[in-house]
């Protein structure tokens, strides 16, 4: 397990409550006092009161037998990020393939898989429910902007199948996110960039009385863009209050509010990208999303016994979420469409937390089990006249997915050498789709056949040199049928697609002041879903993906501190239906990935830093006929923190030599589309602790 230390030193009534938000930003900043906080206080400095879990907290040792990279409070603060997503570029092996289009989840890269956040690739959870989307564009859709990166307290990257708390989803990996709870502190982090781009972000932690305390965070984020219709706007609030209302007795409410809105100017095609970068493809329409979500979570937190801790929450879950999107459908043609997505969700847990002692040695574990129930309401439209609808529904319909499921983990740290981890995860599925009205689409609905799975997770720990720490582990992970497919009468016998993956790892200390981690990956996919004729699937088709991955952590001296983020990846096709895909690359995947950071502390109080970042070439379509060459950026900071003060002023400069770039390519009907990376930016701010 590796913990990231990036250098610090010694629709419908939600936009009317747009109001509120400033209003929460207000009371916020006004409740602001003097107190002894520092700028950017560790999460020792950050007592929970009660000390109310996060699911699996028990067994967190077993994190080290997995490449699992954490990021604290601290250090999350000390990036000044707009959005959480930008804390994975730092991360070895990671990587944002940003689409640049407003309010749409980006894809996540990771272990050899190019789709997560905006496909099912890779699990996200927020204080351990799941943030993943069943049927919102595509299976797995997560959107990580409904989150204020300063009312984070940890971030945790699982890479791999590996924590058997989470299961559909979580093949690449899991983003684990947990929020500040309890404590006492006042904080704003606000700054100003090119293209007219304003953040404001503010986070209250306050003590009400014995046993009970209130968190707030809020955050409005808005920009012109550097492109032509570009502009985008999104707010934030979230809340919590918890009480102890007994010695062993404590419980929690909690509500998140979110609203997004803006415009996209939408891909360019390779000539027009070549020369002009920054401008927009005539052909596109007045494409855009715009988003509205709200969450209402109860916890409940009774301690059995001094180590053992019950835990139950129940939530729900309101979200419509629509996006225009102009693309390619001939040599010559362009159409937008529209696609909308109304969803409901309720989900309820439970578990037991608790650590024993077996043999003398200490035993961790968690073991629960959940249920979830998601409807949504899906409406297509093709063939818009600028957001207009000129023809009938190509789908409505509503699709409905329930999971029960049962989990358990543990962590027997028996001996330095000999630290077992186990977990099991057991899933089971049902649902339906039915049609609201009338469709031209063709894709199947019905009832969905049961379908359960259970996944193993091994690993284990051997402290064989107080410097050196190795580890190995055996995990597997799965996926539905992707879409519609698990509605059809031809997928009632399909088994999910199974993912194994194999790890080596290796994390040491060689020097004073030098931490390194290593690891090997291997991890095969079996039983992929293939369409055979229309509404007849079977399970056909495998993948192999192999990597290493490496971190360094260098305080070359007590004023200059070197970062190091390093990751490759072979990802091939092994079988498929169509043999020519046979031993090509898994399209969307950097061949590496590299982040280079130095920060450097000359007198007191000041600090620069400087980033260097490279994404290697990879394949954009499924036959490898198309591959982007990759790009590399360099980012220069400088921070003041004035002696016996409790802010922070900094400023930054993102792509130093204004290169143009693309952040992500795509081939849609066999036309090679970019989207353009920022040019030179600059930005400005102040984050202070009160």
């Amino acid at each position: 397990m590796q913990s990231i230390a990036f250098p610090h030193r010694s629709s419908g009534a939600l936009p009317r409550l747009a109001p509120l938000y400033g209003a929460a930003l207000a009371l916020v900043v006004l409740h602001a006092a003097p107190a002894a906080a520092q700028i950017a206080p560790s999460p020792a400095a950050m007592p929970f009161l009660g000390a109310m879990e996060v699911k699996g907290e028990a067994a967190r040792g077993a994190d080290a037998a997995y490449s699992t990279t954490r990021v604290d409070a601290q250090d999350i603060q000390a990036r000044h990020v707009s959005q959480a997503e930008a804390l994975l570029r730092d991360v070895s092996g990671m990587n944002v393939q940003d689409y640049q289009l407003s309010g749409v989840g980006n894809a996540i890269v990771m272990r050899g898989f190019g789709a997560g956040g905006h496909g099912g690739d890779v699990g996200v959870a927020l204080d351990g429910i799941s943030l993943n989307e069943a049927m919102s564009h595509a299976d797995g859709y997560a959107d990580l902007s409904v989150i204020v990166p300063l009312e984070i307290d940890q971030l945790t990257v699982y890479k791999g199948p590996v924590s058997a708390l989470y299961g559909n989803f979580n093949r690449a990996g899991l983003i684990a996110v947990r929020t500040r709870k309890g404590g006492d502190y006042r904080e704003a982090d606000v700054s100003a960039a090119s293209h007219g781009t304003l953040d404001a972000q503010a986070a209250l932690g306050r003590k009400l009385g014995e046993g009970e305390s209130l968190n707030l965070a809020t955050q409005h984020a808005r920009t012109d863009g550097f492109r032509a219709r570009s502009r985008a706007e999104r707010t934030t609030l979230a809340a919590r209050w918890s009480r102890r209302i007994a010695s062993r007795l404590e419980v929690a409410l909690s509500g998140r509010l979110h609203q997004a809105d803006g415009d996209s100017p939408g891909y360019l095609a390779a000539a027009q990208f070549a020369t002009d970068p920054y401008g927009r493809d005539p052909r596109a329409m007045g494409d855009g999303a715009k988003k509205h979500f709200g969450t209402l979570r109860a916890d409940v937190q009774y301690d059995l016994a001094p180590d053992l801790k019950w835990l139950g929450f129940a939530y729900a879950t309101r979200q419509d979420f629509t996006r225009w999107f102009s693309r390619p459908v001939s040599a010559a043609g362009w159409r937008q469409r529209e696609e909308a997505y109304d969803r409901a969700v309720e989900g309820v847990g439970s578990s037991l937390n608790g650590s024993a002692t077996l043999a003398g040695a200490p035993l961790h574990g968690v073991a629960g089990v959940e249920a979830l129930r998601e409807s949504t309401d899906y409406l297509f439209h093709d063939g818009l006249d600028d957001r207009t609808r000129t023809g009938p529904a190509g789908y409505d319909r509503n699709a409905r997915l329930n999971s029960v499921s049962a989990f358990a983990e543990f962590d027997a740290p028996l001996h330095p050498l000999l630290q077992p981890s186990a977990g099991l995860r057991w899933d089971r599925f049902t649902g339906a789709c039915r049609p609201n009205g009338a469709e031209t689409g063709t894709d199947p609905w019905g009832p969905m056949a049961r379908t359960s799975h259970a996944s193993p997770k091994l690993g284990v720990r051997s402290q064989v040199l107080p410097g050196l720490l190795l580890r190995a582990s055996r995990s597997e992970g799965f996926a539905l049928a992707s879409n519609f497919a698990k509605y059809a009468l031809g997928a009632a016998q399909l088994d999910p697609n199974v993912f194994r993956q194999t790890e080596l790892g290796a994390q040491m200390q060689p020097l004073d002041g030098l931490v390194l981690d290593v690891a090997a990956y291997r991890l095969r996919s079996s039983g992929e879903i293939r369409t055979v004729a229309p509404g007849i699937y079977e399970n056909y088709g495998a993948t192999r993906r192999a990597g290493v991955e490496a971190s360094a952590l260098w305080a070359v001296r007590s004023d200059l501190d070197l970062t190091l983020a390093w990751g490759s990846a072979h990802s091939r096709v092994t079988r498929n239906g169509n043999t020519a895909l046979v031993g090509r690359q898994v399209a969307g995947v950097p061949r590496y990935s590299a982040t280079l950071g130095a920060a450097w502390r000359p007198v007191a109080g000041w600090e620069g830093t400087a980033t260097w970042r490279r994404v290697g070439r990879y394949a954009v379509n499924a036959d490898n006929s198309v591959v982007y060459g990759g790009y590399a950026t360099w980012d220069l900071g400088l921070n003041h923190t004035p002696v016996g003060t409790r802010h922070r002023f900094y400023a930054t400069v993102a792509n130093l030599s204004g290169k143009a770039y693309a952040t992500s390519a795509a081939v849609i009907a066999g036309q090679t589309l970019y989207a353009p990376g920022a040019p030179r930016t600059f930005k400005v701010g102040v984050q202070g602790s009160f």
